[in-house]
């Protein structure tokens, strides 16, 4: 068993199971047009390259990005690319989206990238790389935008945290 040390990355505990979870949506969504078009007798090998094809669309769709963080940066990686700016050199942070909100980082470099907030929330190991690289932008003076965004999320991990634990205590 390996053990993880301090200056391994944190990453997103939940990325395995959602990334099951839109395989096995997709080798579903694939198996039932194939059967469909078979029972119908109109299953032809360029049918079938046709049903796999947007098999293979469905899972680039529905597979999550994997979010990873160390000391000093944070990550994306998607399908086709990865992303990753310096979080103690943050120059903004925004955050956009009612129903589904999303964060974009850019730091001083001219690096940027999008994330999903309950990626944070989610994982505490990110959240604490993330937070330690703002306060770092911030004493550097190169946050110049958004730190109120952060701080707004913060708290309202914070409150989700104490929740759960004061649920599973029995207390709440």
């Amino acid at each position: 068993m390996r053990r993880s040390g301090p200056l391994d990355p944190a990453g997103d505990r939940h990325w395995r199971g959602s990334a099951r979870f839109a395989l096995s949506c997709t080798l579903i969504f694939c198996a039932m047009t194939l059967m469909v078009d078979w029972d119908a007798d109109t299953l032809t090998p360029l049918r079938a390259l046709l049903w796999i094809t947007l098999s293979a669309a469905v899972f680039a769709v529905l597979l999550p990005h994997r979010v990873s963080a160390g000391p000093g940066w944070l990550a994306v990686r998607g399908p086709w690319r990865r992303r990753t700016v310096r979080t103690d050199a943050l120059a903004g942070i925004r955050q956009y989206g009612d129903v589904a909100p999303h964060l974009v980082l850019w730091d001083a470099y001219g690096h940027r990238l999008e994330l999903d907030p309950r990626v944070l929330a989610a994982n505490p190991l990110i959240w604490h790389e993330l937070d330690t690289g703002v306060r770092r932008s911030i004493e550097r003076g190169t946050l110049r935008q958004g730190a109120d965004v952060l701080q707004h999320l913060g708290h309202r991990i914070d409150d989700e945290t104490a929740q759960a634990v004061l649920r599973a205590s029995g207390l709440s």
